[in-house]
């Protein structure tokens, strides 16, 4: 999610400077289509069946609201969350509290059985400010806290960022919570000199005691095709196996060959594929632009995940 951020115009621009040739990006979009086990569907595409045998649990399947984002005012808030529990979800991923407190929140969560195991919130700007986001996180009963989105093309700034993140980590750590940072794909291919990406500075600084990753798979993918990469799914899985960090939750947001958002299991990543070299604690569905309705999104979300083997 980006709440209002523009991160297909940052990853524009970070190629832009990066100097990445067009070449390079075709010869990686390509791979993507190439490499994902797609077969010809009545002019879109599908992936092949997969082989595996293990599924992914409900328990651990999630749905980032930002995704609902269209519908998730006044009273739709609880009938979308209401459908949401119907399809199956027990866990959910916040993007704000939609006018409500904490509390509120929690009452209608419990009463449909869903849990608010994660939340997106960017970095505090004071202290009491972190404590108030902490105490929330409390209140609603959260596993993790995420931040969502930053970009610069300054590595200063990043460097700062992150020993903020550290700071705040250990913060939440103190009080029982996770703390990681969700990417796009600016991170890997913005140049901030001598070669040196947002990514690089991140997974060298952020203390992995501390700060685990929450990792958006389309936007890992898209990156892996901005850089030129071979096989954009494989650079995916190399940046999750070559952190320091932890991957302790995926976003599962599908993306077609023309690099578009996709409801899952109508686009073009190989899921399984990355299911089987590296299995997180949560699956996050999300999509930036549902296809057709946010609920509709959220439904075939759920059920591809319950039928994907890996």
């Amino acid at each position: 999610m980006c709440f209002g951020f523009n991160a297909p115009a940052a990853f524009k621009r970070s190629l832009e400077q990066k100097d990445v040739g067009r070449r390079g990006f075709l010869r990686g979009a390509a791979a993507l289509g190439a490499g994902a086990g797609l077969v010809a569907l009545g002019g879109t595409t599908a992936l092949a069946a997969p082989t595996g045998r293990r599924p992914v649990p409900p328990g651990q399947i999630s749905i980032q609201l930002y995704t609902l984002r269209s519908i998730m005012q006044g009273e739709g808030v609880d009938s979308a969350l209401a459908s949401l529990a119907d399809y199956g979800y027990t866990k959910i991923e916040l993007a704000s509290l939609y006018g409500r407190t904490a509390g509120q929140m929690r009452a209608t969560l419990d009463s449909l059985g869903l849990t608010p195991s994660s939340s997106h919130s960017g970095l505090s700007n004071s202290p009491a400010a972190l404590e108030a986001k902490l105490a929330d996180a409390l209140t609603l009963g959260q596993t993790y806290i995420n931040v969502p989105y930053l970009v610069s093309d300054n590595g200063d700034d990043w460097r700062r960022w992150a020993d903020q993140m550290n700071e705040e980590a250990a913060g939440a750590a103190a009080v029982g919570l996770k703390y990681g940072y969700h990417n796009h794909a600016h991170e890997f291919t913005t140049d901030l000199g001598n070669g040196e990406t947002p990514w690089d500075i991140f997974t060298s600084r952020l203390d992995p005691r501390l700060v685990h990753l929450e990792v958006d798979l389309y936007w890992a993918v898209t990156g892996g095709v901005g850089v030129g990469a071979e096989d954009p799914i494989q650079f995916a899985i190399d940046t999750i196996a070559q952190a320091p960090q932890k991957t302790l939750q995926y976003h599962v947001k599908d993306r077609d060959t023309a690099g578009d958002f996709a409801d899952l299991g109508t686009g073009a990543i190989d899921f399984s594929r990355i299911f089987a070299a590296h299995r997180p604690k949560e699956f996050i569905v999300e999509n930036d632009r549902p296809d057709v309705t946010p609920l509709q999104t959220a439904e075939v979300g759920y059920n591809y995940l319950r039928t994907l083997r890996f």
